[in-house]
């Protein structure tokens, strides 16, 4: 497990990709979690290809997958126990094709945790510094009193007899 700063928690470790019930192969991953992106998870699968594939979804949903089935569409989570250990199974699903992945619940978990002292659930809007971006524009965007009383259309008729 690694931090490669105070914003960012790593931790590499390896996966399988389910081919059948009775074949997987083993496909190294990266999970990132960075405070920069406070509601996100990024998982970069290296499959030996010299282009990894990188996927990114809601940390909610790997938390509430650690635990129960969840998600819909793309992305799919539950945990089960494989040959006696305890996995939890991603079923990714893109118009490049469809997988299922195992990755070992324990490891899964310690980073989630790792993730969640970083950035406590229901913190996350703070990190993105919305409340302070929302009230600089509202304070950009008042219009004083005197404005709204003026009307913002000039007449169309001329005064005096003017054309």
């Amino acid at each position: 497990m690694q931090n490669t700063d105070n914003n960012t928690v790593e931790r590499e470790l390896e996966l399988k990709l389910v081919l059948s019930p009775e074949r997987a192969i083993p496909v190294p991953a990266r999970l990132a979690y960075r405070t920069d992106d406070p509601y996100a998870v990024h998982i970069t699968f290296h499959v030996g290809s010299d282009h990894p594939v990188h996927w990114t979804f809601a940390r909610e949903l790997l938390v509430e997958g650690v635990f129960r089935a969840c998600g819909h569409g793309d992305v799919r989570i539950w945990p089960t126990k494989v040959d006696g250990r305890s996995v939890v199974l991603m079923a990714l699903s893109s118009p490049d094709g469809d997988a299922l992945l195992e990755a070992p619940s324990a490891q899964v978990s310690a980073w989630l945790e790792r993730t969640l002292r970083a950035v406590p659930p229901g913190t996350e809007s703070e990190r993105l510094g919305m409340e302070d971006g929302l009230a600089e524009l509202l304070a950009t965007t008042v219009i004083p009193d005197e404005l709204w009383l003026r009307d913002p259309w000039p007449s169309d008729e001329s005064q005096d007899g003017e054309l």
